[in-house]
């Protein structure tokens, strides 16, 4: 097969993808790699019908990867994942409201552009957890105590896009990352942005019933494949806080293997589910892809 990934230099020695790619080129199928980041990309030429089997993109939220990966699913190109999907969750307002209507436990969600605004919001709600409706790796998260910091907060920073603001979700200052390999299940715990001196670094944890329940729903609810989740262990039951369309599958086993053996699946098979926007019934989730005894190829 042959399959274009979509790398910012962010991730030009990530591991994921990385690993992805090489374990690919090791079964024989042919990698191409576009850095729309910091490369001249002849989009019209490179973009066409029966260029790849598949493209699959590993950029920051705010990259321009995704206008490629979307002007190749506009051509009829498979994409990992469906890039609708992707646009769904990258915007962190969006994903909020997509997530609440259809029923996951996010918690109430405020947007606006500049941090004044969120002045308005009830002293009841605060602390808030104001953070880019564009931000990825914990970039730019802020825990505000209350309306007074606020205040003071939004008088000393600067206005740079959409801004998302949620009340914090009391914890033990530990997250869950829940990874998804195209159905497959695992869970880390960490420690969170927020408490960053509270708890152990990450380390594998079981997962409960109920968050792989979850788990699976934002799947279906998303349309996504491949993906990460983080989750709070609140006083009222998991809340899912953030959705990553390629996270980095730490502490999955054989991850590099695991993850080239779902691409090759989607690129054969296209998308499992539904695209997310607008807003599609229920998807089923793929099967779990079994780990043969030799290599694929």
């Amino acid at each position: 097969m042959r399959l274009c990934f979509l790398v910012e230099e962010q991730y030009r020695h990530d591991g994921m993808p990385v690993e992805v790619m090489r374990q690919l080129s090791a079964w024989g199928h042919r990698v191409d790699v576009l850095r729309p980041g910091s490369s001249l990309v002849p989009v019209s030429e490179v973009v066409r019908a029966g260029s790849h089997d598949a493209w699959v993109l590993k950029t920051v939220s705010g990259g321009p990867g995704l206008t490629l990966l979307e002007a190749a699913a506009a051509v009829g190109l498979t994409t990992v994942n469906d890039a609708r999907a992707i646009r769904g969750v990258r915007d962190k307002a969006l994903a909020a409201a997509i997530g609440r209507s259809r029923g996951l436990p996010v918690p109430v969600t405020y947007a606006a552009a500049r941090w004044a605004m969120f002045t308005e919001i009830p002293a009841a709600e605060f602390p808030l957890v104001v953070k880019p409706a564009d931000g990825s790796s914990g970039r730019g998260v802020h825990l505000v105590p209350t309306p007074e910091r606020l205040v003071e907060m939004a008088a000393e920073r600067r206005d740079e896009g959409l801004l998302i603001a949620q009340p914090y979700v009391p914890n033990e200052g530990t997250d869950l990352k829940v990874y998804s390999v195209a159905g497959e299940l695992y869970a880390t715990e960490r420690r969170s942005p927020l408490h960053p001196d509270r708890t152990p670094p990450e380390r594998r944890v079981d997962l409960t019933r109920e968050v792989a329940a979850i788990a699976a729903r934002v799947g279906e609810v998303y349309g996504l494949d491949l993906f990460g989740l983080d989750v709070l262990l609140g006083p009222d039951g998991p809340v899912v806080v953030d959705v990553n369309d390629f996270p980095s599958f730490r502490q999955v086993p054989d991850a590099a293997a695991r993850v080239a053996r779902a691409v090759l699946r989607l690129a054969r098979g296209g998308a499992a589910g539904p695209p997310a926007m607008p807003l599609p019934a229920p998807a089923r989730l793929p099967a779990q892809i079994p780990v043969p005894a030799g290599e694929e190829r």
